[in-house]
């Protein structure tokens, strides 16, 4: 059972409450004599604070992400090397259910050399009666670090949270893809680095994957992205590196976006790395960006924003920044953004069309 997974906070939220039950029940049955009887209730403290406190510490977890798995929190997750990294490749990679309607794949990629997974979820459009001809625009949801792509469907409650939109009229139907931003577990702020080549993983291995096995529209003004966290860092740089690729990114309480020197240590790599300076040796790019915050986001401070629009300004790119007056780093936040997000990538990413 994934230690991100809503199954597993349930079970531990059942556990509790069958622990509170089983103390009361059993408080003045426990047999024996009294230096007996004492030990045993005391275990049974115990054992409803133990599981109280996991189930606290799990939904805590979930909240902010600091675990992505159980390798993760034990420390048993190493990371692979770029070149250790087995799966198909994308001739032979297959999609099959992965649950709640998704479907998922497991491939390595000929470009990257990577190997990880990458969940879809197709709109309910997509299936309908005489859509077989319809070609549908792209988004790729970026998570945070540590993270999962399943935060996506767990805690940001996707595709619901789109489906919905798109029936209010607010945004139009997107392919989802959600592919693992740190293949191995290295997070390299979605960069190519001489160890490993993260950003071709995602600029050209998963789009050429859900290319060749979904009806999409053609890059760039058919694709792009969506981030929290790390993977809005991710979002705003990608279109900015790569405009080839995608035409757009939201960018949702991102990470510095001058680069963080715990993820990549070399200055000129970091700097060339960084949207800031991207944007500022972008000139006339067909880009359009959307970066939001809150007013009480410490990691994500409403004055980089500004500061990268004012460094936006003459690149010809264009440039949309939302700040929220309340608001923590976290899926309650980000969730609360999507009808601005998914509302203004809607204008910038064309909409389904009939081939």
């Amino acid at each position: 059972m994934e230690l991100t997974s809503t199954s597993f906070l349930v079970l531990l939220i059942v556990a509790t409450a069958l622990a509170m039950l089983a103390a009361l029940l059993l408080w003045n049955r426990v047999p024996g004599p009294g230096w007996l009887r004492w030990p045993a209730r005391v275990l049974m403290i115990g054992l409803c604070q133990l599981t109280a406190i996991c189930g606290t510490a799990t939904w805590i977890n979930q909240s902010y992400g600091l675990y992505a798995s159980w390798d993760d929190l034990l420390g048993t997750g190493a990371g692979q090397q770029a070149g250790d990294m087995t799966g198909p490749p994308v001739g032979r990679a297959r999609f099959t259910a992965a649950g709640d309607g998704a479907l998922g794949s497991y491939f390595r990629g000929s470009h990257s050399k990577l190997a990880g997974q990458v969940t879809v979820l197709t709109p309910p459009e997509y299936d309908a009666p005489g859509a077989q001809r319809t070609r549908f625009p792209v988004l790729m949801l970026l998570h945070g670090h540590p993270g999962t792509p399943r935060t996506w469907i767990d805690l940001g409650g996707m595709p619901g949270a789109l489906n919905a939109l798109v029936r209010q009229g607010a945004a139009h139907p997107f392919i989802l893809v959600v592919p693992e931003i740190d293949p191995g577990g290295v997070n390299t702020d979605c960069s190519n680095t001489p160890q490993r080549r993260t950003a071709d993983w995602l600029v050209q291995d998963v789009p050429d994957l859900v290319a060749r096995n979904f009806r999409t529209l053609p890059a760039p003004g058919g694709w792009g992205l969506m981030g929290v966290s790390t993977g809005a860092f991710c979002a705003a740089k990608l279109p900015l590196q790569y405009p080839k690729a995608f035409r757009a990114g939201a960018a949702l309480d991102p990470d510095p976006l001058t680069g963080d020197p715990e993820v990549l240590a070399d200055p000129g790599l970091r700097e060339r790395n960084s949207p800031v300076w991207l944007v500022e040796h972008t000139k006339n790019a067909d880009t359009g960006l959307f970066l939001a915050t809150s007013a009480q986001d410490k990691d994500s401070p409403p004055q980089q924003l500004a500061d990268f629009a004012a460094a936006a300004a003459g690149s010809g790119v264009r440039v949309r920044t939302l700040v929220r007056p309340a608001g923590g780093h976290n899926f309650q936040t980000w969730t609360g953004m999507y009808p601005d997000a998914l509302g203004w990538l809607s204008t910038e990413i064309t909409a389904p069309r009939a081939r």
